[in-house]
């Protein structure tokens, strides 16, 4: 069956296709370098969620400053107690 070049080539690309397919139909994911990092690490899980938090709170803060309609001295105490 293998007896030239051509013929192996050919069973290697099929061998790879219908991997790649069976990967991609039960949801394999390939590990690599740039795969994301799992959360199994609680530690660094606990200090993303605390500045995920710190940055919503931010966030809040500057929506409000923004969008405040008072005067511009209230604006500018607003910014310096953010300082």
């Amino acid at each position: 069956m293998f007896d030239n070049p051509f013929s192996m080539v050919v069973a290697i690309v099929a061998i790879t296709m219908f991997a790649s397919v069976m990967r991609a139909k039960y949801g394999h994911e390939r590990k690599g370098r740039h795969a994301l990092h799992s959360a199994s690490d609680p530690v660094e899980t606990e200090a993303m969620r605390d500045e995920i938090r710190s940055l919503k709170e931010r966030i809040i803060v500057l929506e409000r400053v923004i969008t405040d309609t008072n005067s511009t001295s209230a604006l500018e105490r607003e910014i310096e107690k953010l300082r």
